[in-house]
């Protein structure tokens, strides 16, 4: 069974940094690539960060760059989103995404599998 287990969202302050995990179970993390996306209230869910597991390549939207950055760490099954230099236009649930199919955008929802359960980030002026 596949699980994607995401942790470390919260409550932060315009400036403030957060770390977000997400723990993909068995094989699914060997295959194919990982993305970090949200969705705010009222708002369709968006990529924010992707990355090929063991590869180098690595994306971003437009909005995050500069201050987010998306890692592995192959050992444990993690993947990372750093989180720096926050505003409060970044609020919204944060989820992790696993199994995306070749060939198909990091950026989009319908790319990936499997999906977590969401950590909510919320960042105050």
């Amino acid at each position: 069974q596949v699980q994607l287990v995401e942790s470390g969202g919260g409550s932060v302050q315009t400036g403030g940094s957060l770390r977000l995990s997400c723990v993909v179970s068995g094989d699914t993390y060997s295959s194919g690539g990982i993305g970090w996306f949200r969705q705010a209230p009222g708002k369709e869910r968006e990529g924010v960060a992707g990355l090929v597991v063991a590869g180098t390549l690595t994306y971003y939207a437009d909005s995050v760059k500069g201050r987010f950055t998306i890692s592995q760490d192959n050992a444990k099954n993690t993947v990372y989103l750093q989180m720096n230099s926050l505003k409060p236009e970044d609020t919204a649930m944060y989820y992790c995404a696993a199994g995306r199919r070749r060939g198909y955008g990091w950026d989009l929802p319908g790319s990936y599998l499997y999906w977590g359960q969401g950590t909510l980030v919320t960042v105050s002026s």
